[in-house]
C-alpha cells in the first residue's frame, strides 16, 4: 500500500512568533515584506478581521491600531531555522521525504500495510508541537495530489478531524472533491481556473469528470497527471532531492532614494556578488544577467523611469567577478540620469550545471577565477558573510533592510537566546 501525506505548518510565520512569545496566542498577527512593505502573511485572526493579504503597511497603520494587531518584520533566520527543526522531525517517521516549500512537506510511505495511518499522522502532528512548538496539519490520501486535498480538510475542520484527515475510501474521495472548489486544486492557476468555470467546471470532481484528451489538450500533460492524482492513481512522482532553480534573483528597494550612478554601481555589484553565491551553492553557472532599476511609483510629482536589459555572456560563469562585470555593462545601457531610483536588481538565467558546460574556442572563464571562488566561500563559511567584497563595493556598507518591527533571532544568534529565569 502506498500512502502519501502532506504536512502543513498552521500559519507558519506567525507561529514562529507565537512558539517564543505565547501571549501572542488568540491575537491577530501580520507578518510583513521585505523593508516592512507589505503584509505576507496573517494569523486566522487577523483574517478574521478582513486584513487582506498583501496590504500596503503604510496605509494599514491605522487599521493596525484599531485592532490591535500584532505588526513583525519578515524573520527569515528564524523561519529558516524553525522549518529546518520540523523537517528533521518528519524525517524520522519515513525516509521519502520531500520539502515542497518553508512550510509544508510530502511524505511517502510504502509498506506500512498494518499502520493505522490516522494515528501515525496523530503521532507526527503531537512529536513536531512537542519537540518544535509548531502546530501542522495532516492530510493523506493514495496520491500527492488527495493528500493536498485532505490537508485542505483536516485544516478546514481541524475541530472535526483533529488536524489529521484520511482519503483511505473512494466514498472519503468524491465527498472531498465535490467540497473543493476548483480554484483551490493544487496546480491549477487562475488562467486555468477561468477556462474551467467557463466549461462548467465548478468543483476538484467536476475536473475528475472531463476527458482524459480534453485535459491534456487544454492543460498538458502535467493537467492531466493531476487529474490522474485526484482519480486516485498516483502519478506525480516525489522529489526528494531539491531541485536547481532555474533562475535565481536579488532585487532590493533602497531605504532612501537615490541618483548617484556611482551608488547605482556599488548596488549592482553587490546584488551581482550574491546571485554568484547562491549559484555557486547549488553548483551551478549562468549564461547571462538581467539587470533592472526603477523609480519609486508611489510619488506621482517625480520623473518615473523604469528599465531593464539581459546581457548574455559568451560563457557559463559562477564568477562573482565574472558576474559583476556583465552585469555593470547592463546597468550602464539602462542608466538615466536625473532619476531618483528606489528600486533595482540582478537576476541570473540560463543556468546550467558547473560540470556540465558547452567549451567555447577563444572565450572562457579565467582558471584562476574557480579557486578564488572557493576560497572566498570558504572564509565566509568560516568567519561569516560579506567579510570579503569586490573593490568596486562599499567595503564599508552592509546591506540592512527596513525592519522596524523584528523580533529577536532566537535559535540563529546568540546575542537572542532565551534568557531562562
Amino acid at each position: 500500500m502506498n500512502v502519501f501525506a502532506l504536512v502543513d505548518c498552521n500559519n507558519f510565520y506567525a507561529s514562529c512568533e507565537r512558539i517564543f512569545q505565547p501571549t501572542l496566542e488568540g491575537k491577530p498577527i501580520a507578518i510583513l515584506s521585505n523593508n516592512d512593505g507589505c503584509v505576507i502573511a496573517r494569523s486566522n485572526e487577523a483574517k478574521a478581521l478582513g486584513l487582506p493579504m498583501g496590504a500596503p503597511a503604510h496605509k494599514f497603520s491605522s487599521f493596525f491600531k484599531q485592532h490591535n494587531v500584532q505588526v513583525f518584520s519578515s524573520n527569515y533566520p528564524l523561519y529558516g531555522d524553525m522549518s529546518q527543526r520540523v523537517m528533521e522531525v518528519l524525517r524520522q517517521f519515513t525516509p521519502e521525504l520531500e520539502v515542497y516549500s518553508i512550510d509544508e512537506a510530502f511524505l511517502h510511505f510504502e509498506g506500512f500495510d498494518q499502520y493505522d495511518m490516522n494515528a501515525y499522522a496523530q503521532q507526527m502532528r503531537k512529536r513536531v508541537r512537542k519537540w518544535t512548538g509548531m502546530p501542522v496539519s495532516v492530510g493523506l490520501g493514495p496520491s500527492k495530489g488527495l493528500a493536498k486535498v485532505a490537508n485542505r480538510v483536516a485544516k478546514k475542520f481541524a475541530d472535526k478531524t483533529k488536524g489529521v484527515y484520511v482519503i483511505d475510501s473512494d466514498e472519503k474521495r468524491i465527498k472531498a472533491l465535490k467540497w473543493l472548489p476548483i480554484a483551490d486544486v493544487w496546480g491549477i492557476g487562475r488562467q486555468h481556473a477561468r477556462r474551467l468555470a467557463f466549461n462548467e467546471v465548478k468543483t476538484a470532481y467536476d475536473f475528475t469528470q472531463l476527458s482524459d484528451e480534453w485535459v491534456r489538450k487544454h492543460m498538458s500533460v502535467v493537467g492531466l497527471r493531476l487529474k490522474k492524482d485526484l482519480e486516485g492513481t498516483a502519478t506525480i512522482p516525489m522529489e526528494l532531492l531539491p531541485s536547481p532553480k532555474k533562475a535565481i534573483a536579488t532585487t532590493r528597494s533602497f531605504e532612501t532614494m537615490t541618483h548617484s550612478y556611482e551608488e547605482m554601481r556599488e548596488r549592482i555589484s553587490t546584488y551581482a556578488t550574491l546571485c554568484a553565491e547562491k549559484l555557486r551553492a547549488q553548483g551551478s553557472s549562468c549564461h547571462a544577467v538581467y539587470v533592472f532599476v526603477r523609480s519609486n511609483p508611489f510619488i506621482a510629482d517625480l520623473p518615473q523611469y523604469r528599465n531593464g536589459t539581459l546581457i548574455g555572456m559568451p560563457f557559463a560563469s559562477q564568477s562573482s567577478l565574472t558576474i559583476s562585470k556583465y552585469a555593470l555593462n547592463g546597468l550602464e545601457q539602462i542608466y538615466k540620469s536625473g532619476i531618483q531610483y528606489k528600486k533595482a536588481g540582478v537576476m541570473v538565467t540560463g543556468i546550467v550545471p558547473k560540470t556540465v558546460q558547452q567549451l567555447t574556442l577563444f572565450d572562457g572563464e579565467d582558471s584562476r577565477h574557480d579557486a578564488l571562488m572557493q576560497q572566498i566561500d570558504s572564509l565566509h563559511r568560516k568567519f561569516g558573510p560579506h567579510k570579503i567584497k569586490l573593490a568596486n563595493q562599499d567595503l564599508n556598507r552592509t546591506f540592512k533592510m527596513k525592519q522596524a518591527h523584528l523580533s529577536p533571532r532566537y535559535t540563529t544568534d546568540i546575542q537572542d537566546i532565551i534568557t531562562v529565569r
